[in-house]
């Protein structure tokens, strides 16, 4: 997934309030309320349907209960704060994300279901000004590897929590357990080498680590964490055609400085792979992931 860098300071509007982004967030500010924000707007229910079969499991460990307050943290389009507003019955739900576009998908989809529970606001989770002790239950599907300062965020939402609140998250594995994120970047990599991300950068594996992750759990504020192992198939579009279309626009920045010899070669060994990978069930490729739960610990 993209991180581009940017030097340029990024300010983001929360309702009709202008916000500046921390700086240490302010890439992943750029690049979510940016082209990358947009492209997850644009084909959210095919980013929604690739997921799927993580939702279940998500949703049974959050546990949320008919009149409780939830926040979810980058909720992207919102399926699953839409999913939280359906069963916190006579509660209420805020989600937050950087991206601006991807927020106007979320209303527009709370709004078509008639959620009037739920609301939605664009906001860097690591310095927003949560209400203390408002929420039940913080989730994020997905959402929560993307912090620049982990330790930071993860004590912000441990303040929204009120005393005896949870946390639940979803978070990908390694990249050795994450079949589609090997076999897409390797063929879009057409032979390069690719860089390493920075130790400790957001990306989509920086919470991949349990050892990790139990470390800045616990230095913020919450419980030993628990850690489930998960995996499901994730699907990338009905037909190799239509999941070539999709994956080809959502990693076309890595066709960057290859010349026509490599684009050609990227995006072959792409489809190729995604041909091999169509089943009468779509374009499926093997995914893992860490559910992870967690308590407050106790406030002095």
């Amino acid at each position: 997934m993209k991180s581009p860098l940017c030097p340029h300071k990024q300010v983001i509007m929360v309702s009709d309030k202008t916000v500046q982004p921390d700086p240490s967030n302010v890439e992943q500010a750029r690049a979510w309320d940016g082209e990358q924000g947009a492209y997850w707007a644009a084909h959210a229910d095919q980013f929604d349907r690739a997921v799927r079969g993580y939702q279940p499991r998500f949703l049974g460990a959050a546990a949320i209960g008919a009149g409780e307050r939830v926040l979810d943290i980058g909720c992207g389009t919102g399926e699953s704060a839409r999913a939280a507003a359906r069963l916190a019955v006579g509660g209420r739900v805020l989600g937050v994300d950087l991206s601006a576009e991807m927020l106007r998908v979320a209303r527009r989809k709370a709004a078509g279901e008639g959620l009037g529970n739920v609301r939605f606001e664009q906001a860097d989770a690591q310095t927003y000004l949560f209400p203390e002790g408002e929420f039940d239950v913080a989730i994020s599907r997905t959402g929560s590897m993307f912090f620049a300062e982990p330790v930071r965020a993860f004590r912000n939402i441990a303040r929204a929590l009120r005393p005896g609140g949870r946390l639940v998250l979803l978070v990908w594995q390694a990249p050795a357990r994450n079949e589609w994120f090997r076999a897409f970047t390797t063929a879009m990599a057409a032979g390069r080498p690719l860089p390493a991300p920075a130790p400790g950068a957001p990306g989509p594996f920086s919470m991949a680590e349990p050892d990790e992750v139990r470390a800045r759990l616990t230095a913020a504020g919450f419980t030993e964490p628990r850690f489930e192992d998960l995996s499901a198939p994730l699907r990338f579009g009905p037909d190799a055609g239509r999941a070539y279309a999709f994956v080809s626009g959502l990693l076309g920045w890595m066709l960057d400085g290859l010349d026509d010899s490599g684009r050609h070669r990227a995006l072959t060994d792409l489809r190729a792979s995604l041909d091999a990978h169509e089943t009468p069930s779509g374009v499926l490729y093997e995914s893992a992931a860490w559910l992870i739960t967690a308590g407050l610990s106790r406030r002095d």
